[in-house]
């Protein structure tokens, strides 16, 4: 029988690490340097980790601003490779333990199919709630987590791995990458985005199994859960509250964790769901535009190449397309 340690260190595995990692970016001079000596750089990341002495380097860090200003921390391209290789050792097997409804960073979900779903939820609710003899509107309860990422803490978090991941070898690699931050896990790893829905699937396995929520869904940190007793969704906020802060050391963000009729419109992933249609939210068309303004400014003194502005038009167009928005994309788009 293969290890798991086994499989994570084949050069097979780490030669498809280096090809996922460099994708959309094999251009960038870090990258390019990389491959100009490919074999060797990958053959010294498959002795490192056979011989149990791989250790992290450092982060490169900066500030994105978009809906909010948020620390992000680069790693090394190397150590990039190395976060794609342990991901694809053991995403498969932390995915099986996620529930259905848990939509981030995952094969065949994503934020299309968690707002179709929020859709049909909506409309079973509603038909719930009319069987019942409730009046036919319903409430929603949404929440995200205050500063997730940073607020996770990394015992707990690797206690949690280590139900799923029982190879010594793996354990230490992932404990090696999460020890490589003073704090939290960094927004920029690979790796993060997997330990991230993991520490919430504790949540989500609470909320169905304990709790038995009916219409619950979660995307990364912000998640919702609709019902026709507004009542009984406030309680239902503070024992998660409760359960956050007990068993997960997090807390629910102050201005983000609301109960309110679904009628007037349910604010999910950019889009308000909002009698039957996909509206696009107003801060993200304003956002855009902001955007195409530097984009342009940054063309014209040559900062960045052109092809920079059809990259996030094609995104905005697809974001307009499942928004139903037709008319404003012509309108905001040459």
């Amino acid at each position: 029988m293969i290890k798991l340690y086994d499989e994570l260190t084949s050069y097979e595995n780490i030669h498809k690490a280096y090809i996922d990692a460099r994708r959309c970016k094999r251009y960038r001079s870090s990258i390019l340097r990389f491959g100009c000596e490919l074999e060797k750089r990958l053959g010294e990341i498959e002795k490192e980790l056979l011989s149990r002495s791989y250790k992290h380097g450092g982060y490169r860090e900066f500030v994105v601003s978009d809906s909010k200003k948020r620390l992000i921390k680069a790693a090394p391209f190397r150590d990039r490779v190395t976060h794609h290789a342990l991901c694809n050792a053991i995403e498969p097997i932390l995915d099986k333990t996620f529930i259905f409804d848990s939509y981030a960073c995952r094969k065949g979900k994503g934020t299309h199919a968690a707002v179709r779903r929020l859709e049909k939820f909506i409309r079973s609710a509603r038909s719930d709630a009319k069987r019942k003899g409730f009046a036919c509107s319903i409430f929603c309860l949404k929440c995200d987590i205050s500063k997730y990422f940073n607020s996770i803490d990394q015992d707990i978090l690797l206690k949690i791995l280590g139900r799923s991941i029982t190879d010594g070898d793996v354990t230490r690699l992932m404990t090696e990458i999460v020890k490589s931050s003073p704090r939290g896990i960094p927004i920029g790893n690979l790796t993060s985005q997997l330990f991230a829905n993991a520490y919430l699937n504790e949540l989500d396995h609470y909320v169905k199994r304990v709790l038995k929520e009916k219409y619950y869904i979660r995307y990364m940190d912000d998640f919702l859960i609709l019902g026709e007793d507004k009542k009984h969704l406030h309680e239902i906020k503070e024992e998660i509250r409760l359960f956050l802060d007990k068993k997960l050391e997090l807390s629910l963000h102050p201005k983000k964790a609301s109960v309110f009729p679904v009628n007037k419109g349910v604010d999910f992933l950019g889009y308000v769901l909002k009698d039957g249609k996909r509206k696009l939210r107003k801060t993200t068309v304003k956002r855009f535009l902001k955007k195409r303004r530097r984009y342009k400014a940054m063309i014209k003194s040559g900062k960045v190449r052109p092809d920079i502005i059809k990259d996030s038009d094609a995104s905005w167009r697809g974001y307009c397309k499942f928004g139903n928005a037709y008319r404003l994309m012509k309108r905001l788009t040459p």
